[in-house]
C-alpha cells in the first residue's frame, strides 16, 4: 500500500513537471521557429547555388566554344554571360555559407547583412560584365562578320536557355519561400540568363536567313541591356537594405495591429514600431506605453508575450525587441485613446 501510494504521488509530481517543462518547450519553440526557417532556406539557398555554379560553368564554356567556332558575337556574349553568372552564384553561395554563422565578439547581430552584401557585389560584376559585352557588340555591329555553323549554334543556345530557365524557376520558389534577396538576384540572373540565350537563337536566325548581319550584334547589345537592368535593380535593393531602409509599411501596420488587438486588455498604446531587415531575417524594436505600477516581473512577461505574439505571426521576424514606456497621459485620455484605436481597428 505504501508503495502503491510513493508511485501515485511520484507520478503527481512528475505530472507537475512536464506540464512545465511543455509550457517552457513551447515558449522556446516560439523564439526558435523563425532560426529553425532561416537554417533552412540557406541550406536550401546553398544547395541550388552550388547547382547553378556547375551548370553556368558548363553552359557558359559551350557558348564560348561555339561562338569561336561560328564567329558569333551574341553567342560569344552570351558566353560571357553565363560566366559571369557562375561566378555570381558562386558568391551567392559564399555569401550564404557566411551567413549562416552565429554571432561572435565581432559581428554581435550575426553575419545576416553578409548575403545582402553578396548580393550588391554580384550587381556589380554584373555591371563590368554587361559593359565589356556592350563594348564588343557595338564593335561587331560597325564591323559585321559571317556567321558560321548557324544550325549548331542555335542548337546550343535553344538547350542552353531551356536549362537556364528550368533553373531559374527552381531558385526563384525558394528564393521567394524564405526571402533570400541574393537567391532573388541569382533566380533574375537566371531568367535574364535563358532570355538572353532565346534572343541569341533568333539573332542568328535573323543574321544567316534573312542575310541582316547587323542581328547577331544587336542581339548582342540586347544581352548587355538585360544584364544592366537586372543589375539596377538588385544593386537598388541591396544598397537599400544595407543602409536600413525599409519600404514595406503593411508589415509595420501589422505588428500594430497584433499587439494592439491581442494585448488590448492592457490598453497598452504602441508608440512606435522601428523595422530593419538583415538579409532573411527582420529586426523589430517596439515602443510601447504601459502602466507604470505594475511590477517588472509583469512587464517583462508581457514583452515576453508580445514578442512570441509577433513571431508567430510573422516567423522572420527573429529578432524583437519591446522597450516599455510608462503612460506619459492622463487616465481619461488613455482610455479615449485605448477605445479609439479600438474602434479603428474593428472598422478597418
Amino acid at each position: 500500500m505504501v508503495a502503491l501510494m510513493t508511485i501515485f504521488r511520484l507520478n503527481e509530481s512528475q505530472d507537475g513537471d512536464s506540464s512545465d517543462s511543455d509550457s517552457n518547450n513551447n515558449h522556446l519553440s516560439r523564439e526558435t521557429v523563425s532560426r529553425s526557417i532561416i537554417n533552412e532556406g540557406i541550406i536550401a539557398g546553398q544547395k541550388i547555388a552550388k547547382i547553378s555554379v556547375f551548370t553556368l560553368l558548363g553552359i557558359g564554356v559551350a557558348e564560348l566554344i561555339m561562338g569561336q567556332l561560328s564567329g558569333s558575337v551574341v553567342a560569344t556574349a552570351d558566353g560571357i554571360d553565363s560566366m559571369s553568372d557562375a561566378m555570381i552564384s558562386f558568391i551567392v553561395l559564399l555569401g550564404l555559407r557566411i551567413a549562416q554563422r552565429p554571432p561572435d565578439k565581432k559581428f554581435h547581430f550575426g553575419y545576416g547583412t553578409v548575403e545582402t552584401f553578396a548580393a550588391m557585389l554580384a550587381a556589380i560584376g554584373m555591371i563590368i560584365i554587361g559593359s565589356i559585352i556592350a563594348y564588343h557588340s557595338y564593335d561587331s555591329f560597325v564591323q559585321p562578320r559571317v556567321i558560321h555553323h548557324p544550325l549548331a549554334t542555335m542548337i546550343v543556345l535553344a538547350v542552353a536557355s531551356a536549362i537556364s530557365l528550368y533553373r531559374a524557376v527552381q531558385m526563384r520558389v525558394i528564393a521567394n519561400r524564405y526571402q533570400i534577396l541574393s537567391l532573388k538576384t541569382d533566380a533574375k540572373n537566371s531568367i535574364k540568363d535563358g532570355s538572353a540565350s532565346v534572343v541569341g537563337f533568333f539573332s542568328i536566325l535573323i543574321a544567316t536567313q534573312f542575310g541582316f548581319l547587323q542581328a547577331d550584334a544587336i542581339g548582342g547589345m540586347i544581352i548587355a541591356g538585360y544584364i544592366f537592368s537586372v543589375a539596377y535593380l538588385s544593386l537598388r535593393q541591396s544598397s537599400l537594405i544595407l543602409v536600413d531602409a525599409w519600404h514595406s509599411p503593411k508589415i509595420t501596420e501589422l505588428v500594430k495591429k497584433i499587439i494592439e488587438e491581442k494585448f488590448g486588455y492592457e490598453q497598452i498604446t504602441v508608440k512606435s514600431v522601428l523595422l530593419r531587415s538583415a538579409g532573411m531575417i527582420n529586426q523589430a524594436e517596439v515602443h510601447i506605453e504601459v502602466d507604470g505600477n505594475k511590477p517588472l516581473r509583469d512587464i517583462e512577461l508581457l514583452s515576453g508575450e508580445i514578442q512570441n505574439s509577433i513571431r508567430s505571426e510573422i516567423p522572420t521576424m527573429e529578432r524583437i525587441s519591446v522597450i516599455p514606456h510608462s503612460f506619459s497621459e492622463k487616465p481619461e485620455t488613455r482610455r479615449a485613446r485605448f477605445f479609439r484605436n479600438r474602434y479603428r481597428n474593428k472598422t478597418k
